[in-house]
């Protein structure tokens, strides 16, 4: 199929888009297109004379050209397709270069650096025990939440039971019908019946009627809320009609005050109501609240990016009030083709037009490793991973104001600050909903926290902390060029302060954009020419790549940038293709030299005042996607405010950093998440890490899955069976985790690869048999990722660092004596810092005696409530 002929199956839709946007360009007294021009027209010029000049003959051109963009070729490096196992598998995204091969440690420091990390392994362990259980199911419901997911009867004030007449409910004669609880929110019931069917009103007329009955679609008519009423509870639809029982024994829709109290008792013989299964057994749980934590982190994810470009790129939610098949759907304009109208799907995934739309309950051609423009991250999805040992998982709030305008379908606000705030909304609505499914507030395991404290508590309950994170083009409407208008230092903190209230405690402050903050890396080959040009309709100005000054050493740079496009063998995070399907065409990008590429666009002034900002507030910085130079100048900015007295904490969470830059990361005692690639990849990286760990600082190792940020996931290895991972296995915690099913599909890691986000277990241990003797050593990390986030989150958090592994944190022992009896953990940590270790309900510190070299061991012992008992000092 060609190009040309895929691009008719939206051609309305892009027609339109091409239309407005296209107006706003070319529009002949536009004084944004003007603005535009002139800065392009200048910049232009300056630009090819400077290339020209230095390097004539280093600008590729015809066949020479082509070649370099072939698929499978290179521009310098690797292309960036995330589809191509050198780019999933890189240590660096962000990097030209295979980074292995230009190693900036000494040999003798990546040797005592992974030594210390076998160190760290052997010392003493926290213990884990069974954890979260459900709520107990009693005979008759403690609360109107506590019935979600029970199987009930309901009786009448008459002492008979709910039961069928035909399709009507009805308490006339003998007779029950066992009803299903499905929690849609908290309080919210679907009333699920044994032939597959709901309790609600089937028609116009049976509500003019006022007579309910069994309906085979859920929807609002069918959605009840739950209260109290004496011994009993009432049903009431969002229309305000009721369940009543009558007198004569009929059951008839009334105003809510008229509401019948109907008693409520467990029953067997319910219909099982459809959804994912996990098979994965009861997860673990810490011993105390205070303990050291175990389990898995992922610091890279996107949760709510069914809001994100519009709402209308990726298929599928990751919950409906009303469950699985009506979640795991496709896009309409995907099914009403049968597949082939999905243009960004096909160029995303590489493979050929057309593809199964059906979803649930079959599956058979989504979720997949590449198939970018449909829902991974079902919640069921993500309990599996929970299940599993995952215990700090990050939502990224993302959006791209460009892409968002030039893809034609869309429902919601290109705005990235809006875009923010609805997918922050969402997160806090499916936080309830996971409630509602476990039986009332705060009673899920999908738990949003805001400081590290909370989040310990969290992970030790055996809950998921989630933390709330921003992935934007354009944070904070700090915009430049043509499409500001420009943010100031005040907008900033007013901006942040807005994000920090709804939750947020991670950002990044670029992704594909110059902006007001910071230069960006770019991409590399034909979609760097594209998100160029996407550049270019944001900021009115191109790139302003040049050589990279020889200081920067091999390696470290931005993306390559070349002049035309070709064939887009590149994919990078959907970018590129929507830019090539939709973007105006005929803007040409300036001529850049082959010399390897640095953005001279940097850190800005309002830049550096945002990064002092979220130190202030004890966020998270993260560096990716900023250009070299940027990230440079974030880095010094952070060194010298450590240097100050101040706690900054950093993370790289999808290795969009390059190389020269994880080290420093290290060093300033943040943790890093390589993004997880291909299993095979994944093991090479954190062999690599070890040798860049900085001794100073506790280490763990995670990974950033960028899962639903259009990022393609691992692929099958298809192994043979004497290399392959064997079902059921033991996970993290002895949790025992067995083929996931959904449906009439069934899911295997060896043949599947990393279809969706539940198989996330499944590949931890596909990296831990490749590394074969090594895998015992890997899994340890792995399980120590939770604990090195939130050891970096409360330092940030201006918690001290261990004076036993840090001798610029090591405290007099008289400082003890200000730890009193009654203090709580976090006041103690406030007061003397990070503990050596943390086992059960002790903290053991290190301290130094007045003129004596022989450091003193200080217990400090809480009750199991979290209040300091004893200090003693050894």
């Amino acid at each position: 199929m060609t190009e040309s002929s895929a691009k008719w199956r939206l051609v309305c839709a892009t027609a339109v888009s091409g239309a407005l946007v296209g107006a706003v360009l070319l529009a002949p007294h536009s004084p944004a297109r003007e603005s535009a021009i002139s800065v392009r027209q200048a910049y232009d010029t300056q630009v090819e004379q400077d290339a020209l000049a230095r390097d004539a003959d280093q600008h590729p051109t015809g066949d020479a050209f082509m070649e370099a963009m072939r698929p499978g070729g290179d521009t310098e490096g690797h292309n960036h397709d995330h589809n191509d196992v050198a780019t999933k598998n890189a240590v660096s995204r962000g990097d030209l270069s295979d980074p292995l091969a230009q190693d900036i440690t000494a040999d003798a420091d990546a040797i005592a650096a992974s030594a210390s990390v076998a160190i760290d392994r052997g010392a003493d362990q926290p213990l884990l025990v069974a954890g979260f259980t459900t709520r107990p199911r009693l005979a008759v419901p403690q609360d109107r939440y506590a019935m979600a997911g029970g199987c009930y009867s309901l009786q009448a004030p008459s002492g008979r039971f709910v039961h069928r007449a035909g399709r009507k409910p009805t308490v006339v004669g003998a007779g029950v019908e066992p009803i299903r609880f499905q929690a849609t929110r908290l309080g919210g019931y679907l009333l699920y019946g044994t032939k597959s069917d709901y309790l609600g009103v089937t028609s116009l007329l049976d509500l003019l009627l006022h007579a309910p009955g069994f309906v085979a679609v859920a929807g609002t008519n069918t959605d009840w809320t739950v209260h109290a009423k004496g011994s009993g509870y009432t049903f009431v639809l969002s229309s305000g009609r009721s369940l009543v029982a009558k007198p004569d024994g009929s059951i008839a829709l009334g105003t809510a005050d008229k509401a019948t109290a109907f008693k409520l008792h467990t029953i067997d013989g319910c219909a099982t109501f459809p959804e994912i299964e996990t098979n994965v057994g009861q997860p673990f749980k810490g011993s105390t609240s205070m303990q050291e934590t175990r389990g898995l982190l992922d610091a890279h994810s996107h949760g709510m990016t069914h809001e994100f470009l519009g709402g209308q790129v990726l298929c599928g939610k990751p919950w409906h009030p009303y469950g699985v098949t009506k979640a795991l759907v496709d896009c309409p304009d995907h099914t009403l083709t049968a597949g082939y109208g999905a243009l960004l799907e096909t160029f995303l995934s590489g493979g050929k037009p057309g593809h199964d739309t059906t979803g649930w309950p079959t599956f058979r051609d989504w979720p997949a490793p590449h198939s970018l423009t449909h829902q991974a991250l079902y919640y069921k999805w993500l309990e599996r991973s929970w299940r599993g040992g995952l215990r700090v998982f990050t939502s990224l709030l993302t959006e791209n104001n460009v892409l968002c305008e030039l893809y034609p379908l869309k429902k919601n606000s290109c705005n990235d600050m809006d875009a923010i705030r609805l997918q922050a909304k969402d997160m806090r609505q499916l936080e309830d909903y996971v409630d509602a499914q476990y039986g009332g507030p705060g009673r899920g395991w999908y738990r949003i926290v805001k400081d590290p404290f909370e989040a310990r508590r969290v992970v030790n309950e055996g809950k998921l902390a989630v933390i709330m994170g921003i992935e934007t083009s354009v944070p904070f409407d700090c915009n430049i060029g043509a499409r500001a208008p420009k943010c100031t230092k005040e907008s900033i903190d007013r901006s942040l302060d807005e994000v920090h209230r709804l939750g947020v405690r991670q950002m990044e402050i670029t992704n594909k954009f110059d902006n007001g903050l910071t230069g960006v890396a770019g991409d590399a080959g034909s979609t760097g020419v594209l998100t160029n040009l996407a550049n270019f309709l944001n900021t009115g100005s191109w790139l302003r790549m040049a050589p990279c000054p020889a200081s920067f050493g091999a390696g470290v740079q931005d993306q390559q940038q070349v002049t035309v496009p070709g064939v887009l063998p590149e994919q990078d995070a959907l970018f590129g293709a929507i830019a090539k399907l939709f973007a105006p065409l005929g803007a040409l990008a300036p001529v850049y030299t082959s010399q390897p590429h640095c953005n001279q666009a940097g850190l800005t002034e309002l830049g550096r005042h945002l990064i002092i900002r979220l130190v202030e507030k004890g966020m998270l910085f993260d560096p990716d996607h900023m250009s070299v130079l940027a990230r440079r100048q974030a880095l010094d900015l952070l060194e010298q405010l450590a240097q100050e007295g101040k706690r900054p904490g950093v993370l790289s969470s999808h290795s969009w950093s390059t190389p020269d830059a994880l080290p420093r990361i290290y060093a300033l005692g943040g943790v890093i998440t390589p993004y997880a690639g291909d299993s095979k990849g994944f093991l090479e990286k954190w062999k690599k890490h070890l040798e860049w760990r900085d001794e100073r600082y506790y280490f763990g190792f995670g990974f950033g899955a960028d899962i639903n940020g259009f990022g393609a996931q691992g692929d099958a290895r298809k192994p043979a069976e004497a290399n392959d991972v064997d079902y059921p296995f033991s996970a993290v915690g002895g949790v025992l985790v067995d083929r996931e099913r959904g449906g009439q599909r069934v899911w295997d890691i060896n043949t599947d690869g990393v279809a969706h986000y539940g198989l996330y277990p499944d590949w931890v241990e596909d990296v831990r048999v490749l590394a074969a003797a090594d895998g015992e050593d890997f899994m340890a990390d792995m399980s120590r990722g939770a604990e090195a986030y939130l050891q970096t989150w409360e330092r940030a958090s201006g918690v001290t660092n261990d004076g036993c592994r840090d001798p610029r944190a090591l405290r007099e022992l008289g400082a003890f004596d200000d730890v009193a009896a009654g203090m709580s953990v976090t006041a103690v940590l406030q007061s003397v810092g990070q503990p050596h270790t943390r086992i059960g309900t002790t903290y053991t510190y290190c301290a130094q005696r007045p003129g004596d070299e022989v450091l003193a061991a200080v217990t400090v012992s809480f009750t199991a409530a979290g209040e300091v008992v004893r200090v003693e000092a050894s």
